[in-house]
This record gives C-alpha cells, sequence and structure tokens, in this order.
C-alpha cells in the first residue's frame, strides 16, 4: 500500500482503531514506512503526533508502542464527550454556514431514510459523518480538533450497539439540526446533551472485560452531582 506522506498519520491511526496495530504493540519505523510505502521521515512524524494525541506512547528500549489506555482513561473520554458535543452544537448555531447545513439536512435526510426502510448497514457511517460535519459547523478548529480526536480515540476504545429504535436516533440528529438552523444555541445545546447522554449506554469497553465496572463508575459520579 502506498499513500501521500501527509496521510501516514492518518493512515497508521485508523489502523490503531482498527485493531491493526494492538494495544501494546511495537511501532517500528521501518516497518511501518515498508506497509505504507513511505520513508521514515513521514512515520516519525506521525508517531511524535500520535503520541501527542495519546494513541502512541514510548518505551525504554522498546521505542514507540501503541498506547494501553486504562479503564479509567475511557470512561473519562465519555464524559468529556458529553461535555464538549453540547456546547459544539450550541456554537454550531451561531456559527454555521449554508454549505453546513445543506449537508447536515442531507446526512438527516439520508439516515431516516435508512433507518425506516431498515437498511442499517450504512448508518453508523452516516452517524459519523453527521457529528463531523457538526463539529466542523462549530466555527472553532480548536473545538473541532479536540471532538475529532475525541470520536477517535473513542471508537478505538469502544464497541457502539446499535440503537434500538435507529428511526428515534435520526429524529434526535433532526432536532439537533432543526435548532442549529433556527441558531437556537441553548435548544441545539440540550438537545445534544441528551442525544449523547443516550447514546453513552450503547458503548461497551473492548478491553479488559470490566465494562460493569466502569458503568458503575460512571453512576457513582452521576449519582453524587444530585446529593445533597
Amino acid at each position: 500500500m502506498r499513500i501521500p506522506a501527509h496521510s501516514v498519520c492518518t493512515a497508521i491511526r485508523d489502523d490503531i482503531v482498527a485493531g491493526v496495530h494492538e494495544r501494546g504493540g511495537r511501532l517500528t519505523e521501518e516497518v511501518l514506512a515498508r506497509r505504507y510505502g513511505v520513508s521514515r521521515v513521514p512515520v516519525r512524524e506521525a508517531l511524535r503526533t500520535l503520541e501527542a494525541e495519546g494513541f502512541v506512547v514510548t518505551r525504554r528500549h522498546a521505542g514507540a508502542c501503541v498506547a494501553e489506555p486504562t479503564e479509567q482513561e475511557a470512561a473519562d473520554l465519555l464524559e468529556m464527550r458529553m461535555l464538549l458535543e453540547p456546547l459544539g452544537a450550541a456554537r454550531a448555531a451561531q456559527r454555521r454556514t449554508e454549505a453546513h447545513l445543506k449537508v447536515l439536512r442531507g446526512l438527516v435526510r439520508l439516515g431516516q431514510e435508512r433507518a425506516r426502510s431498515g437498511s442499517s448497514e450504512d448508518l453508523r457511517s452516516l452517524g459519523g459523518w453527521f457529528h463531523e460535519t457538526l463539529a466542523q459547523a462549530c466555527g472553532s478548529p480548536s473545538l473541532t480538533a479536540m471532538l475529532t480526536q475525541l470520536r477517535h480515540k473513542i471508537a478505538w476504545m469502544y464497541a457502539v450497539e446499535a440503537p434500538p429504535s435507529p428511526a428515534d436516533h435520526w429524529a434526535e440528529h433532526g432536532a439537533i439540526v432543526d435548532a442549529v438552523a433556527r441558531g437556537d444555541g441553548e435548544r441545539a445545546r440540550a438537545v445534544t446533551a441528551l442525544h449523547a447522554e443516550r447514546a453513552t449506554a450503547a458503548h461497551r469497553l473492548r478491553f479488559s472485560g470490566a465494562a460493569e465496572r466502569v458503568r458503575t463508575s460512571q453512576h457513582a459520579v452521576n449519582m453524587s452531582g444530585v446529593r445533597h
């Protein structure tokens, strides 16, 4: 496989998320350069970027290795997403362009059609494109980058069950777009927060078989917020 040098980071990250490079596994520059059809220079640069993002760690005597996140780190990512996605939607309500709206509405329409017809194969990809576009519409490169990185890391650490009602799931997407289109930041924030909370329940840790302990920990954190 030969890819452009500037795409090496994306390719390695995608392969880490897909499990091609296993957690804890060594990432040798020579092997990666041969795999992606590039020199070692862009591979070295990509590994630095991925280390800054938390996908890669450097170990003495081993060099670059795929990171091994803890259960708490994984749980923290879901909580961060529940905080940042509503903020992004609120910003999008104020800063989106007509081009963003056109894409968002098209994705919602296509997602709702697929959900009604029972064609669920494309729904996960459509959902990813929807949230990527919504993040871009927030008008903040820093927030967009944070949300994009969160999505990548969550996809790496969690398996996501299909929603019990795809039609309802896409109706929520439609409600988010309606609020963004009206410029109603508070409504966009509230609807997105509810959507993110419901989506979080469908996430299951891919590693250690300790998903139940993470969910229990999250529940304890949530309950602590309502104690007096």
